[in-house]
Parts: C-alpha cells; structure tokens; sequence
C-alpha cells in the first residue's frame, strides 16, 4: 500500500450510530510531514441498523445483534473486524470476517441498560488499523419481565359522607421496573375489583373517585381493591393489586329526635329551687360534635322550671327554678326543645335540626300543720266574769284541705 492511500485511512472520520466517535490521532505519527498536502478523504463507519439486544433471552447460540463495517472493506477477505469495550469477548462478540456482532448471554435491561463497545478495522496484511477506533453503544431492549407493585400500602383514605358523585377521595400509584420508554411493559392501567357501585377509579391516573352518595349511618367503612395491570391490559400483562380502607367521615345530616313524645315527671311542693325534677333524652344518628345539642324550655312553664344539657351524656336535666304549691296549682305541662349546637350550611335547607316533647309535671302535696286565721287576738273579759264565762274563739285551717276538721 503506498503512502498516499495509507495517509487517507488514518484520516476517515468517524460515524457511528448511535455513537460518541473517540478518534485517535494517526496524522502526524509515524509520516512524513511532506505527505500533508496529500488530497485527505472522508471515509465512515457503517451500521446497517439500531444496535440493541433484547434482554432475558435464552438460546443456545448466539443471538444476531447488528453489524458494523467500514466502508473501506472491499469484502476481499483483507479487513478483520475487532470488538472492545464492555463485555466485549464474553458477553458480545464479533464475526472479524464481516462485522456482524451477537449476544451470548441473557440480558437484565434493569441491571445494566446499555453496553459501550469499540470496533477497530485492522488491515491482515499489516496488522494496522485502517480507521480510527469508534465508540457505539449496544442498548438492552426491555421486554416485560416485572410485575407493577404498590409502594406506597396499606392505603386509607376518609372522605366526608353524603359527597357528591365525582368526589376525589385519593390516589393509588403503582410502580414497574420494565422500561417506561420503549413498548407497553411499564404502562399500566388502573381498574376496580371490589368496590362498585359506590366507587370507581381513573384507568390512567389511579384516581378513585365516589361514583354515588353514601350514608355513614348506614355504613361508615368501604374495603375497595384496585389492580394495576402493565401492557395496557393486553394480553400476558402482569398486575397488582391494592387494598384501599376508605372510611366516611361524619356530617351533620340528622336532626336530635326526643326517645319520647310525652314524659311524666312529678316534684313535691317542699322541695326547694334546684331540685332536679327528671331527665329527658333525645338520640342523634351523627357522632362527635354533629351530636352535640342543648335543649330549652318554652313557653310559660319557664318562669318555673329550668333545663339544663349534660354534655358528657347529652339528656336534659329539668330543674325547679321556683318553688311550686300544691294548692295553687297541682299540674304542669311543660314544653321542652332539643337544638343541634353545630349545624351544616350544606344541610340546613333540609331543617329544621330540632324536636320538641311534653313534659306533664305533678305536684306532690305535703302534709302541713293547721294555720290560724290571725296571727294575734285580743280580748276582753269583766272582771266579774264567773268561771266558764266566754271570752272569745280562735280559728285554724287545714291548707291541704279546708273542709278537713282541726282540733284545738
């Protein structure tokens, strides 16, 4: 080979796909400088196609994975084609006759995602390289080989009752190892296994959402599952599944309502303001503050008795605000009302949050000594008044009944 055409060769440039060329500079060894005027032409690596291995297969021979050749080989027999780099010799090798490179092991794309190599044209008769040495890279194609998986479990959420159709009440997130970026074997779609009717879920975004109205008061706690399922749901796609605890959290959408509709209580006229005269209670289906109620007395019966709410118990405690005579009068009929102390905007149209009862109260009569009519008499007697001469009369009464004898 004369120097002319041998100058040309250490000065082609180097293309590769997909590559990083890595050029070592050949021009000024071993020449003479009075050959810099030579005429320099380009000359290219060549790749018939995208090198990529795909990963997890098993063969018995090795697998075809592309070629590479210079365009520089006259496919004379007098280029040998070499292979370096990563996994070079082991995990690919090469045909030196022609550039066609194989895999002959199985491939974990999770592992290691791509190899870089170096090819090197060598001239046989010289045993020099006839182009600088270029970089490429062999990328691992991912096949389907993992399952999704949910990270982030157990999932609980808590949604408020009675929430529109449509409602948010939170996300899943499932993850797969398989490439995102090539194929379907990362792309998941998200469905309901247990749950309907009462929810539903976004294929794409795993956002579960409340496809109906749901009572607390009739059921507080939902178990929803939800699958994750890779290759868009095609067939031989792998899934997950997750366990969702969705609890309704309370609203006040019920009204206190009295246990009774008419209560019977009774009160000595002896006894004194304060005197507890009985208790009444309303019942309310929310919970917690929802639950919370106090409760009044209405009407004219006010100015006698009192009521007051035990928190901790919700009842009415009836209390004599002013004492009570029998003989005045023996009977009362008591109002009482029952509010909600906190009530929902959302819900006061479906109002009122209230009850109303009758309380009767009796009063009990007391034994009471006799009165007289005064609380001073004066007489006046002659002194020539004889033994058993009459001076004068007192009166007493009964006041618990006035046609009940006294004795003097």
């Amino acid at each position: 080979m004369n120097c002319s055409a041998f100058l040309s060769f250490m000065l082609m440039l180097v293309q590769l796909w997909p590559c990083s060329p890595s050029t070592q500079n050949f021009s000024a060894q071993n020449m003479d400088q009075s050959l810099t005027a030579v005429r320099r032409v380009k000359r290219s690596w060549v790749i018939w196609e995208p090198l990529f291995a795909t990963e997890e297969q098993t063969s018995m021979v090795p697998v075809y994975v592309g070629q590479i050749k210079s365009d520089l080989d006259k496919q004379d027999g007098n280029l040998r084609y070499v292979l370096t780099g990563e996994g070079a010799g082991s995990i690919f090798i090469i045909d030196e006759n022609n550039g066609k490179i194989y895999v002959t092991q199985k491939l974990d794309r999770e592992e290691k995602p791509f190899y870089t190599l170096r090819a090197q044209a060598i001239d046989r008769s010289t045993q020099l390289p006839v182009e600088p040495e270029s970089e490429f890279i062999i990328k691992v194609r991912d096949v389907n080989d993992h399952e999704p998986q949910f990270l982030d479990g157990p999932y609980v959420a808590t949604v408020p009752e009675m929430s529109p159709e449509g409602t948010s009440v939170t996300q899943v997130t499932a993850t797969d190892g398989d490439d995102p970026s090539y194929g379907n074997s990362a792309r998941l779609l998200y469905s309901l296994i247990q749950g309907q009717p009462y929810f539903s879920v976004e294929p794409k975004t795993g956002v579960i959402r409340m496809a109906s109205q749901m009572d607390r008061e009739t059921k507080d706690q939902y178990l929803v599952v939800i699958q994750a399922k890779d290759m868009v749901g095609q067939p031989g796609a792998f899934s997950a599944t997750a366990t969702v605890t969705i609890n309704l959290s309370d609203i006040n959408d019920n009204p206190p309502k009295f246990q009774q509709r008419l209560y019977h209580m009774s009160v000595s006229e002896e006894a004194p303001v304060g005197t507890t005269v009985g208790k009444v209670f309303a019942e309310d289906g929310d919970i917690g503050k929802n639950a919370a109620m106090n409760y009044f007395i209405e009407g004219d019966s006010s100015d006698v008795f009192d009521i007051i709410t035990n928190n901790e118990t919700q009842e009415g405690i009836i209390l004599l605000k002013k004492r009570v005579d029998y003989e005045s009068k023996r009977r009362y009929s008591v109002q009482a009302k029952v509010v909600n102390r906190y009530i929902d905007d959302n819900f006061e149209k479906e109002g009122p949050f209230e009850d109303k009862t009758i309380v009767k109260i009796n009063v009990e009569d007391a034994d009471e000594p006799p009165v007289f009519t005064l609380e001073n008499y004066v007489m006046e007697i002659s002194e020539a008044a004889v033994s058993g001469s009459l001076v004068g009369a007192v009166t007493a009464t009964d006041p618990d009944d006035d046609d009940c004898p006294v004795r003097y």
